[in-house]
């Protein structure tokens, strides 16, 4: 696994100073005392060689790093510490070589050098193996958020397609009323509207949340379809201030609740259906209908309110209210401001 994208060269250099001045701290520590034993003439290639030694120390351990992060894949531990230990043997050797150029003696077969080495060979091996871990983790959870996403794409797609037909048929069954009536000019314009409709359908289908000024338009044509195909007897009262129309809901979302009204009510001259919809003090909005029952009950398939919940539930991880009653029916669809679904997307 590729280790690069999860560190930046800096970060690398800082860990390696930081790793440097930890390891060669013994030195540190008797600098000043091994300048004091010395003949003032030896202090410049003392201090030289001190200089050389903490900076090849931070090159080592970055050259090491990168090495460990960007070559070794393996995940196995023991093997990962043998590469590195081989690494840190060559650089041993090169130390060895590069000090001999030295006049003042160096400390090339000390103990407290190799263990210096060995040192640096644990914390790159360390650092290289933690690096390793936090990127196999990362890669799942990137997979694991995937799949949700996928998931809930899918089941998404799945409640969409499961509106269209249930909308198509009775949007035909309402064309064939219109039909039966020989009333060219109302069919017409059902027809023109029914068009408008279908059209906001099939790019719904490309999108999760829409604002709720586009949802209302979508009403306004199924209105005008609806108080045709009724005759006037279906009216609806849309009141909504124009500052909430960026507010967000899922597409799609009043299609099954005005389609509800239609097919579980009665809608004649004697059962005149007025609907209401507007926002109230929880920035919910609102849909209320009188109750006009059937005196049959309607066969349906089962996608009106059940279909709504799951969607909301997917989008935007809030539930729905609905408030049936004897004589008004109340849907309540909590409302997103655009921010909070821009940051959800």
């Amino acid at each position: 696994m590729d280790l690069s994208c999860k560190y930046n060269s800096s970060k690398l250099l800082l860990i390696s100073i930081l790793s440097a001045v930890f390891i060669i701290y013994p030195n540190i520590a008797c600098l000043s005392w091994e300048l004091s034993q010395m003949d003032k003439t030896v202090h410049p290639e003392h201090l030289s060689f001190f200089v050389f030694r903490l900076f090849f120390f931070i090159a080592l351990i970055f050259i090491i790093l990168k090495y460990n992060l960007e070559r070794i894949k393996t995940v196995c531990f023991k093997k990962r510490m043998i590469k590195t230990f081989a690494a840190a043997v060559v650089a041993y050797l090169v130390y060895v070589c590069i000090s001999h150029l030295f006049s003042i003696k160096a400390d090339c077969f000390t103990s407290i050098l190799l263990f210096q080495f060995f040192v640096v060979g644990i914390v790159c091996t360390f650092v290289g193996h933690v690096f390793l871990l936090y990127a196999v983790q990362w890669k799942k959870e990137q997979e694991i958020e995937q799949l949700k996403i996928e998931n809930l794409q899918s089941r998404y797609n799945a409640l969409t397609n499961q509106i269209n037909p249930h909308f198509f048929f009775n949007s035909l069954n309402g064309l064939s009323a219109l039909i039966r009536k020989k009333n060219e000019e109302n069919t017409l314009a059902y027809v023109n509207k029914l068009s408008d409709v279908f059209r906001y359908i099939l790019q719904s289908e490309k999108k999760g949340l829409v604002t709720l000024g586009e949802e209302l338009e979508f009403a306004e044509a199924f209105r005008y379809m609806m108080e045709v195909r009724f005759a006037n007897k279906l009216v609806f009262n849309i009141i909504v201030a124009k500052e909430k129309m960026e507010l967000k809901l899922p597409a799609l979302s009043l299609l099954p609740l005005i389609d509800n009204i239609v097919v579980h009510n009665v809608i004649d001259s004697h059962h005149k259906m007025v609907a209401d919809i507007w926002l109230n003090e929880q920035t919910e909005l609102v849909i209320s209908n009188p109750v006009f029952p059937k005196h049959a009950s309607t066969p349906t398939n089962g996608t009106g309110l059940q279909n709504l919940e799951h969607r909301f539930a997917l989008l935007m991880n809030r539930q729905i209210r609905i408030e049936p009653g004897e004589k008004i029916f109340r849907v309540y669809l909590p409302l997103k401001q655009p921010k909070d679904a821009d940051t959800d997307s």
